[in-house]
């Protein structure tokens, strides 16, 4: 009898080509079906919550699948983290993927379309000088940002907006570029941390939130002109796109 698994999956996204299935390229979904698959005995498919991109890392991301499951769901996430270790190179190699919790969920049950919102957090590293050992996991940032500015503009984006001016092209298409935002901070000052939560966001939403903000802390853009960057509804008008390699989702809700 078929039972309908729920993942939660986090991986270091420096090594992939992004969470979807790719033909001969190395992606978090792909490596994870080839997996399961062989486990099972069976083709496994996992809907994945979020699409994330090349360099994109997670703590949390959820996929859910269908199948004949034999192996106990209780101890579904340890005898898979042991089977992908075990396709790693070397005595002491860790897996880039960790399955965190595998739990049973109802048959029509579904990772994406039964999401309510999510949770990214965005890490700059404000120094002077880079660091070569984290220069996969943080947005290197050599000039001083204003976190205070960056704060306050930050705060016009909290609610129900049109978030058009933070969409990069080359998305799904949308029916609606309005979302909410829940809530918003940025924390630290060297190492500076960008959290955000809401009920879905755009291609690229949050790295050009960061990007305008780390904009607006460097002095070129005033913290007032968010708003007027949210109401022109225009890419054009907000900031630059931060890289994808600070980038973590950190929870998805339900």
């Amino acid at each position: 009898m078929k039972k309908n698994i729920l993942l939660t999956i986090e991986y270091d996204g420096s090594v992939f080509h992004g969470w979807q299935r790719q033909p001969d390229k190395p992606t978090v979904q792909g490596h994870l079906e080839q997996t399961l698959s062989s486990l099972l005995g069976s083709s496994i498919t996992l809907n994945g919550t979020s699409r994330t991109d090349a360099g994109v890392h997670a703590y949390a991301q959820r996929a859910s699948f269908a199948a004949d499951v034999k192996i106990p769901v209780e101890k579904l996430a340890m005898v898979v983290n042991n089977s992908l270790a075990s396709r790693e190179r070397g005595s002491f190699a860790a897996s880039p993927v960790r399955i965190v919790k595998a739990e049973e969920k109802p048959a029509d049950f579904h990772a994406r379309f039964d999401s309510k919102g999510k949770k990214y957090i965005y890490r700059i590293l404000n120094a002077e000088s880079a660091d070569v050992f984290v220069r996969n996991y943080v947005y290197h940032v050599a000039k001083p940002l204003d976190t205070d500015a960056m704060r306050r503009a930050a705060g016009y984006l909290k609610g129900t907006h049109d978030f058009k001016s933070f969409e990069a092209a080359g998305g799904t298409p949308r029916e609606t570029t309005v979302r909410t935002i829940y809530d918003i901070s940025v924390t630290g000052d060297r190492n500076i941390e960008i959290h955000v939560s809401g009920d879905g966001f755009l291609y690229n939403m949050v790295r050009i939130i960061t990007g305008t903000l780390t904009d607006i802390g460097a002095g070129k853009i005033a913290p007032e002109q968010m708003k007027a960057i949210i109401d022109a509804a225009d890419r054009s008008a907000a900031g630059h796109t931060a890289p994808p390699y600070g980038l973590y989702l950190a929870e998805v809700y339900y």
